[in-house]
């Protein structure tokens, strides 16, 4: 039995496949955490959606911002853009089963492994934010994503604000917060304001502001927390941290991490396994 973490798969399904089988990937003995944005920007993204949702239980994955983009455009609370490709998911037959599949995805897991808690998460976790607190906010978008007020939701969702966390944020604002975190966040403040506009690598990081991750007296440091959505950032092996998006959809590599079952000392036992793409898109 194996435990895998998938970074950001972005619609490129035949990466997948060959990720998959590189791995031998066995869904009766194996269990595999796909780290959001399943979807969009490569050439089958309903291809993709099919294959996972054919594992049954033993594939598990949280949201990204691509997935959440799709459940805005499928709800015509978002138009598509120049360069979204997600018509095969909303023209399919199978549309609203693939679009039900992702509502019931998680935005955030905390897994115990081998002893050693893994936070999982698509874009980043606020300082301020324990591993349980992050899981009880993420909770409450996920109650939301179920529910009979998703439209609403959706139509709320998009904006910077607000980019600090509050816990006396409510309502909209609250969930805005959240999801900005969890699928959006790059850099922030050391007091966790965020910052949504630079892409570049952790180098790049405007005046005043610091990759999440390296913000002194983060509440999640005791930990792994496990993370996409930051190709330019790339593969980051830390004992807090580890950044699996490596630029699948811009001709990068498509990534799996296996976690063993043993302790080595006070790391988990590691192997990174990396398939080659075909750059379905160029950056900028």
């Amino acid at each position: 039995m194996a435990l895998y973490l998938i970074g950001d798969v972005q619609g490129c399904d035949s990466a997948l496949q060959r990720l998959l089988d590189e791995i031998s990937f066995s869904a009766s003995r194996d269990t595999l955490y796909l780290l959001g944005d399943l979807v969009n920007r490569g050439p089958d993204s309903a291809g993709v959606l099919r294959r996972v949702m054919g594992y049954g239980a033993a594939v598990q994955c949280v949201l990204g911002n691509h997935d959440l983009h799709l459940l805005a455009i499928a709800h015509g609370v978002r138009k598509l853009s120049r360069k979204d490709t997600l018509n095969g998911i909303l023209d399919a037959p199978d549309r609203q089963a693939m679009l039900d599949w992702l509502r019931w995805q998680r935005m955030a897991i905390l897994q115990d492994v081998a002893g050693h808690e893994v936070l999982m998460v698509h874009a980043g976790v606020l300082p301020a934010w324990t591993a349980t607190k992050t899981i009880a906010l993420a909770a409450e978008v996920e109650a939301v994503l179920r529910s009979p007020d998703l439209g609403d939701f959706l139509l709320q969702m998009y904006g910077n604000e607000s980019d600090r966390w509050d816990d006396s944020l409510t309502g909209a604002a609250r969930l805005r917060a959240v999801v900005n975190a969890l699928t959006r966040l790059r850099f922030c403040t050391p007091d966790g304001q965020m910052e949504f506009t630079t892409t570049d690598g952790a180098n790049s990081a405007p005046e005043g502001y610091l990759p999440w991750f390296d913000i002194a007296g983060r509440k999640t440091a005791d930990i792994t927390v496990a993370f996409g959505h930051w190709s330019t950032l790339g593969w980051l092996n830390r004992p807090d941290v580890l950044s699996l998006d490596t630029g699948c959809v811009w001709g990068g590599c498509l990534s799996a991490l296996r976690l063993g079952g043993t302790k080595t000392g006070a790391t988990l036992t590691q192997e990174l396994i990396q398939v080659k793409c075909e750059q379905a898109q160029k950056p900028g």
